[in-house]
């Protein structure tokens, strides 16, 4: 028995050295979570919600306690839209606030957040947006496109109105690799696929030039629409003021880009003035965390976050996954699960993602493929960018839906390798070795393609592009010249997409969910329940187990761990029998003699 106190002493050492930083900085992530207050005050019968877009407005939550708190008061984009949907027909809610010009955000989100703003208005309800800078030092065009949703826009009187329109800039690092003496080995399918163009090229390739400056043309008229709209100018006039921006606030006011200038004190003063005395704030992630639970036979639609650049595996393997890259394994185990359960009646498939591994999307494609053989009408709602991979993957839904400002496409694929030896002998470094198979120097960097494995290559990349064009064919019911036509590795925005039948549907999650209910036979308005997939586990104590598993992997001392785990289970029987012999030896003597 004292051998075996010894190894367990020793484990407990062992374990409390290599992970018992990291296990204390877990406790107290775990700990800070769990003991976040719930929201318990009441919504007051006169209310105004508030939210700062400073906070964020993310596409999902992430299981891993340690991400999450490190997202603060993030709200996720269904929760906005459902609680300005609810807040829209909810009499204690007189009007809405938010606080602009802080906060990232792509054009297809704030085209999201500007439908949600509008649609809570037309229940003669007001809404007041105030910034004290559009764009503190860089373009605030997004910020002030989503401003455009609200009937007044308060700007402080030291801001500005950075509403300068889009820029897209990308490095050409050829002439750097030449200094370095890397030797770039990638070719691409076709002219208009940019990413390879950046190691290749000292500049914008012409093809790519025209491509993308539509891209920003369209995506600057959309913007210019939102100002013409609200303002009741032509459209003409309103993309003339883009090229006449930044402006003072002064100069915003008197071009009626602004109906205030004021502090946010005043803002405060103002929203009250309109309800009368007694009014109060409420922020909008407690008004959403107050939501009531829809009944329990309520129909229930299943979400699904494909978001961040694909990959072949599953993100939950990892100790730190937040969920920001859209894994083949959680995404198919999504599909998976949310297929099996009877109780769902319809997917949604929320895409977000510049494309990545071509196998990885064709294994997330195949699961959406099966989803909708098995009859549950599957939906694609496509984020700020679903392009290559992210728009090869939603093929196969029912429909895909995309907003006007979504970037998507990008129908072309490359590769290649980087050679460095050029680098390795200007560092006086030099690489040997020995191999076994013509091939097997494919992938080395110390090593050009040879003749064999370029022509490999050309015949993957030939094999991958035919097949994405094939597939676009058949999922979008298109001929192949139109296909052939909106290929080419161009990428579009979702306006653009949809003349080209890329897409089925201009709109936002709101107008997914709504077409998910359509498909599924739900009432237009019954209340429904909205499920994540995959189902979270225990996510606290999975998250600690992962964290002390990398631990005692990373610093190299998992073999001694396992040896000495073994080595208890081993001893388990004969310690059981010495714990057995000991106890008849302690017990009293029923007899009583000594």
């Amino acid at each position: 028995m004292r051998v075996l106190r010894f190894l367990g002493k020793s484990i407990l050492v062992l374990l409390a050295i290599v992970g018992g930083g990291v296990v204390l900085v877990a406790a107290v992530a775990v700990f800070a979570w769990r003991n976040v207050p719930a929201v318990t005050d009441p919504v007051p019968a006169n209310a105004v919600l508030f939210f700062d877009l400073a906070d964020g407005v993310v596409e999902t939550i992430p299981a891993n306690p340690l991400a999450r708190a490190s997202m603060g008061p993030s709200v996720t984009l269904a929760d906005f839209v459902q609680s300005l949907e609810a807040a829209g027909s909810d009499p204690r809610i007189e009007g809405v606030v938010m606080r602009l010009g802080i906060g990232e955000l792509g054009v297809a989100r704030t085209q999201d957040l500007r439908d949600a703003i509008l649609d809570f208005r037309r229940n003669d309800k007001f809404a007041l947006a105030f910034a004290e800078s559009f764009g503190e030092g860089g373009s605030g065009s997004n910020q002030y496109y989503l401003a455009t949703a609200f009937d007044e826009i308060w700007l402080q009187p030291s801001g500005e109105v950075e509403l300068i329109g889009a820029r897209l800039e990308m490095p050409y690092l050829k002439g750097t690799f030449d200094l370095l003496g890397l030797e770039v080995q990638i070719e691409q399918r076709e002219e208009y696929k940019s990413a390879a163009s950046m190691f290749t090229a000292d500049s914008m390739p012409e093809p790519q030039r025209r491509n993308l400056q539509a891209l920003v043309d369209s995506l600057v008229m959309q913007i210019a629409d939102g100002l013409a709209v609200r303002n009741k100018i032509e459209l003409a006039e309103a993309r003339a003021l883009i090229d006449r921006g930044p402006f003072p606030a002064a100069d915003a006011l008197a071009l009626k880009l602004v109906d205030r200038l004021g502090y946010w004190d005043e803002v405060a003063a103002e929203a009250e003035a309109r309800e009368g005395e007694g009014v109060a704030t409420y922020a909008l992630a407690d008004y959403a965390a107050r939501l009531p639970e829809p009944p329990e036979d309520a129909p229930q639609i299943a979400m699904i976050h494909g978001v961040g650049p694909v990959y072949l595996g599953d993100d939950d393997a990892g100790a730190f996954a937040d969920g920001s890259a859209m894994a083949s394994g959680r995404i198919v185990r999504a599909f998976d699960e949310a297929v099996a359960d009877p109780g769902i009646e319809a997917i949604v498939f929320r895409v977000d993602s510049p494309g990545g591994s071509y196998v990885a999307s064709d294994t997330i494609r195949r699961a959406v493929e099966r989803a909708r053989s098995a009859g549950k009408p599957t939906i694609v709602s496509m984020g700020d960018v679903a392009a290559s991979g992210g728009y090869f993957s939603a093929l196969p839904a029912h429909s895909i839906v995309a907003q006007p400002g979504t970037v998507t496409g990008s129908i072309g694929v490359f590769g290649g390798k980087m050679v460095a030896t050029g680098l390795f002998e200007k560092l006086g470094m030099r690489w040997d070795g020995v191999q076994a198979g013509a091939n097997a120097d494919l992938a080395s960097f110390n090593r050009p393609y040879s003749p064999a494995g370029w022509a490999y290559l050309q015949g993957s990349l030939d094999r991958i592009y035919a097949d994405f064009k094939k597939k676009v064919a058949e999922g979008r019911d298109l001929p192949p010249d139109k296909v052939q036509d909106a290929a080419q590795g161009q990428v579009w925005t979702g306006a653009d997409a949809k003349e080209r039948g890329l897409i089925d549907e201009l709109g936002g999650l709101s107008e997914a969910l709504g077409l998910a209910r359509r498909l599924a036979g739900i009432d237009a308005a019954a209340p429904i329940r909205l499920v994540e997939f995959p189902r979270a586990g225990d996510v606290y104590g999975e998250f600690l187990r992962r964290m002390l598993a990398v631990a005692i992997r990373d610093s190299g001392l998992g073999a001694a761990v396992g040896w000495m785990l073994d080595a208890v289970r081993l001893a388990e029987p004969v310690a059981r029998v010495f714990d057995m012999e000991r106890a008849s030896l302690r017990a009293p003597n029923p007899t009583g003699a000594p």
